[in-house]
This record gives structure tokens, C-alpha cells and sequence, in this order.
């Protein structure tokens, strides 16, 4: 059970301001999400497939197609220094 001190460390670790008469209901609040993952965690799981979502459904994908035009010469030509089609940018790490 995290005590009333220990949710004021955490908002000061996690820079948070939390306002003198709210502690407690933090404390409470973050008892009870802490005591919910406790009861998660003891859950049998062994069995249980992975879901990418929770619902049955499948995401709907578009056909891969290319729909602009390649600018790249173009581009290449309006930028400050370019060598073998790559752009040349300053160094900015030794």
C-alpha cells in the first residue's frame, strides 16, 4: 500500500504537481491500479493467444502503389551539396 509520503516522492520524481488535499485520493487511486496489476499478474495466461487488438476485426490496407512522381533528381538539384545521390549535411558529431 503506497502511503500518502510515498505518492508525494513519486509526484516529485515524475515532476508532478499535485495539490495538498488530493494526495490521499491519488494514494487510493494508485492503490487500487497497483492491487488491479497484482491480481492480473496471478492470472493463469498459458493458454491465452496474444490479440493485436481486442476486438475481431481486420484492419482494412490499402493497395501499395506508388502515387507521386520521383523528384528526387529534382530535389537533388536544389539542395545545398549533394554527392552519388545522397545529400550532404554538416557535421554535427566528432
Amino acid at each position: 500500500m503506497l502511503s500518502a509520503v510515498e505518492v508525494k516522492k513519486i509526484a516529485h520524481l515524475a515532476r508532478l504537481g499535485i495539490d495538498e488535499q488530493d494526495v490521499e485520493a491519488y494514494a487510493t487511486d494508485l492503490n487500487s491500479i497497483l492491487t488491479l496489476m497484482t491480481q492480473m499478474a496471478d492470472l493463469d495466461t498459458i493458454n491465452v493467444k496474444p490479440m493485436a487488438h481486442p476486438m475481431d476485426q481486420v484492419q482494412r490496407l490499402r493497395v501499395d502503389e506508388v502515387t507521386q512522381v520521383n523528384q528526387r533528381a529534382y530535389f537533388q538539384s536544389i539542395a545545398p551539396k549533394t554527392e552519388d545521390g545522397l545529400y550532404l549535411v554538416p557535421k554535427v558529431i566528432d
